[in-house]
C-alpha cells in the first residue's frame, strides 16, 4: 500500500463498502461530491438541509449518498435520467447551489479496457481476462482519484428554485390489492382508487 493511497481514505472506504467495489464511476462520484460539498461549505445532511440532483443512476450515485447525506429515503436525492455524470447540490440554508459536471474524456477507457468490459458483460471472458480487466479498472479508478479537479470537472455556481420537502401523508388502501398507498399516489379508474402497480396491470 502506498503511504498516501487515496483508496485508504476513511470516507472513500465507506463509499466502496456501500457500493460493493471500487470502480471508475465510484471514484468520479466521490471526487464530485467532495468538490460540491467544499464549494457549498456545508456539512453532511442529517435531514433535508441539502438537496442533490444526479443526472445518472450509475455507480457514482452511491458515493453521493454516502458523502452528502442526500438519499432517496429522505427525499433529498433527485434523479434526472439524462445519462450524464453531473451532480448539482443545493443548500436550503443559504439558497446557494453548485453544478459539478465531468469534462469530456475524463472517464474514457482505453480500447483494451472497453473490449474486456464487453466480454465480461457477455459472459465470454476467461479468468485471465477478468483478472486483467480488474487491474485496468482499478488503475483507471486510481487515476481519477489522483487527477486534479481542474482536469476532471467543470464547476459553476447555479441559482435554482429548491424543490419542495419530501411529502409525508397518511396512506389509504388500494381498492384492488388492498395495499396501503400514499393517498396522493392513488388514481381513479372505473370507479376505483388504484395504486400505480394495479394501474399498470
Amino acid at each position: 500500500m502506498e503511504i498516501n493511497d487515496p483508496f485508504q481514505a476513511e470516507d472513500f472506504k465507506k463509499c466502496a463498502a456501500f457500493h460493493g467495489h471500487i470502480c471508475p464511476g465510484l471514484s468520479i462520484g466521490y471526487r464530485s461530491s467532495l468538490k460540491a460539498m467544499e464549494w457549498l461549505r456545508e456539512n453532511r445532511a442529517e435531514d433535508e438541509e441539502i438537496v442533490a440532483v444526479i443526472e445518472t443512476n450509475a455507480c457514482g450515485a452511491d458515493a453521493v449518498q454516502v458523502l452528502t447525506g442526500c438519499t432517496y429515503g429522505k427525499g433529498n436525492l433527485l434523479f434526472k435520467d439524462y445519462g450524464k455524470q453531473v451532480l448539482t447540490l443545493l443548500s436550503r440554508k443559504t439558497g446557494n447551489g453548485v453544478r459539478v459536471s465531468l469534462k469530456a474524456g475524463a472517464l474514457e477507457l482505453n480500447e483494451e479496457h472497453r473490449q474486456l468490459m464487453g466480454k465480461i458483460r457477455k459472459g465470454d471472458a476467461t479468468d485471465a481476462e477478468k483478472e486483467r480487466f480488474q487491474a485496468l479498472h482499478l488503475k483507471r479508478s486510481r487515476d481519477i482519484m489522483e487527477n486534479t479537479e481542474e482536469a476532471l470537472f467543470d464547476v459553476r455556481e447555479i441559482h435554482e428554485d429548491l424543490p419542495p420537502r419530501a411529502q409525508i401523508e397518511p396512506s389509504k388502501s388500494c381498492d384492488r390489492c388492498g395495499e396501503p398507498t400514499m393517498a396522493s399516489r392513488l388514481s381513479a379508474k372505473d370507479g376505483l382508487r388504484l395504486c400505480g402497480g394495479c394501474l399498470e396491470g
